[in-house]
């Protein structure tokens, strides 16, 4: 670890519904553990639809009957911001895909890249398995009900919480 923080930036498509999500959760975690102060989330899509607009509403009354307070405006990730970002957290093989696309443009070498990971891969039930897996995916539940919201909720709270005690160990190693 260096002095600036240690940037996390969780993925999905829209950056609508399932990464401010897992930008609400992760901070909550963050802020929890006493990393606050040493680690920065925040979160984009790979699509370029709903830059500027907030979080979908189902997500919003999702986060807010969970405790989770959060004000968010969607943004697209793009190669340039790869030098700055430690962690990028993908919620899907298609975001996967297109970050690993990103990664290889972003024309840094492999040791200054920051480390691609899928977000279900933190689950300590899931932690066996090799991304991209199908058993990784967070669904999308945009074009579902609220109970989608409250699936794809269930399945970041676990996951942030193996990413958080992952972050725990790497400091105390330092």
């Amino acid at each position: 670890m260096t002095d600036r923080p240690y940037r996390i930036t969780v993925v999905c498509l829209g950056n609508i519904c399932r990464s401010p999500m897992g930008e609400a959760v992760l901070r909550d975690r963050v802020a929890a553990a006493g990393l606050d102060d040493r680690v920065v989330v925040d979160s984009a899509g790979t699509g370029d639809w709903h830059i500027g607009h907030p979080a979908d509403q189902r997500a919003q009354a999702t986060l807010a009957e969970a405790g989770y307070e959060f004000d968010h405006r969607a943004r697209q990730i793009d190669p340039s911001w790869m030098a700055d970002i430690d962690l990028i957290v993908a919620m899907d093989e298609s975001n996967y895909a297109n970050l690993e696309v990103m990664l290889e443009e972003s024309g840094l070498t492999d040791d200054a890249r920051p480390q691609l990971r899928m977000m279900r891969s933190y689950d300590p039930d899931l932690a066996h398995l090799d991304a991209p897996h199908a058993d990784l995916v967070v669904p999308d539940p945009y074009f579902g009900d609220a109970d989608g919201f409250s699936a794809s909720l269930a399945m970041i709270e676990k996951a942030a919480d193996g990413l958080v005690d992952d972050l725990l160990e790497q400091f105390s190693e330092r």
